[in-house]
């Protein structure tokens, strides 16, 4: 009984690699004091405080992202590349924050913060953690609600890593919950004296 040939396979087409984008001809890096209630894009379908409101830089994107009820330095950028080199977890750019938290830290809620206490998506990395004085910060609004009853407190954090509401989930692991959050450093890039919605251009070079 002759058999009937079979037909040839096919060949599962051949994936290719996408060739990165070139840089821009004129790079551009830009330092935002994005103010709370603001989102972290340009767009917004109901109506809600965008990039847009304050940045009329065309082609423009953030680098990273800055949590609606977050303040400080948020970086815009039309270079891929370094928009890659500042968010990508590999390259561990250090990002500092002014935190006011509910309650008066002990020093073993300080020990459990620089170690890097446990979170439902695990363990975080080590932390640099200190109590600070107040710092000098323009009104928030609206202001922070706070309870007269229980004292604030003042930490800086630095962190190297970026999951989701992460400095705000590691105090209230160890019972302090964040009241206000003001991001002021990312790797060597300050907020300085940057006002809520200004923002000031930055030499692009690494």
């Amino acid at each position: 009984m002759k058999q009937t040939p079979r037909p040839p396979r096919s060949r599962p087409p051949q994936r290719t690699r996408r060739k990165p984008a070139p840089p821009p001809a004129e790079p551009r890096l830009i330092a935002l004091n994005k103010p709370f209630d603001v989102l972290t894009q340009f767009t917004d379908g109901d109506g809600r405080a965008t990039l847009r409101d304050f940045v009329s830089v065309p082609g423009v994107y953030p680098a990273g992202r800055l949590d609606r009820d977050s303040e400080g330095l948020l970086l815009l950028t039309n270079d891929g590349r370094l928009q890659a080199r500042i968010t990508d977890p590999k390259h561990k750019l250090p990002k500092t924050y002014w935190v006011q938290v509910e309650g008066e830290p002990s020093e073993q809620q300080l020990a459990q913060l620089r170690a890097g206490p446990e979170l439902n998506d695990g363990p975080t990395r080590p932390a640099e953690v200190e109590q600070i004085e107040e710092p000098t910060l323009w009104p928030r609004n609206p202001p922070v609600r706070f309870r007269k009853s229980v004292p604030t407190s003042w930490l800086a954090i630095t962190i190297r890593e970026g999951r989701n509401r992460q400095v705000r989930r590691m105090t209230a692991a160890v019972g302090l919950p964040t009241l206000r959050l003001v991001r002021v450093r990312i790797g060597d890039w300050m907020l300085g004296d940057l006002q809520p919605g200004q923002w000031r251009e930055l030499p692009s070079a690494d």
